[in-house]
């Protein structure tokens, strides 16, 4: 008995003292984060490379409005996009080291510049320092019938060779990638 009263008295002490608050969460983010890996097999367990990145959404707005011609862009919201290649690669003709980077693009009329610079852990472009680049290259800018609402990236096999495509709008733009053996 005397068992019983000592554990009814601590529940009644545990439910009457202690103050429950509820835990305040943020609302939906409006660009939010994706991740996008290559290989996407999951049963493949070596990954090549993975892009973390925002997605922001036109919403009634250009892509041009966004992403202005000639300025360097953070290729996507928030924080700058950051791509990390699990091994050596052949990036847009440019050889990276294994590592991870942000990712910056400077959009154009008929070509991007897409840049990889040391600089991690940036909020958008506003810090962007170009003498961090580790790489630039230069890829047309393409384009496609269907609309993208939202920026996305992926990537594309074709035979042994892979390309990173960033779309926005009717705008495709594709990097070539090779790991070489």
């Amino acid at each position: 008995m005397k068992k019983l009263l000592t554990l009814t008295t601590l529940v009644f002490a545990l439910v009457f003292t202690t103050k429950t608050t509820a835990q305040k969460f943020s609302g939906l983010d409006t660009s939010p984060m994706d991740v996008t890996i290559y290989p996407s097999d999951n049963k493949i367990p070596q990954k090549s490379v993975k892009v973390i990145y925002s997605r922001p959404q036109l919403k009634g707005r250009s892509m041009s409005s966004l992403t202005p011609e000639g300025q360097v862009w953070r290729t996507g919201a928030n924080e700058s996009t950051e791509i990390t290649f699990y091994r050596d690669a052949d990036f847009g003709g440019k050889m990276i080291k294994a590592g991870t980077y942000s990712l910056f693009t400077i959009p154009g009329k008929t070509e991007w510049t897409v840049i990889l610079n040391k600089n991690l852990n940036q909020w958008g472009a506003y810090s962007y320092d170009e003498s961090a680049d580790v790489a630039r290259t230069t890829v047309p800018n393409g384009s496609d019938v269907e609309p993208l609402e939202a920026f996305s990236i992926a990537f594309k096999e074709d035979g042994n060779k892979v390309s990173m495509v960033m779309g926005w709008e009717k705008t495709r733009v594709a990097v070539p990638i090779t790991f070489p053996m």
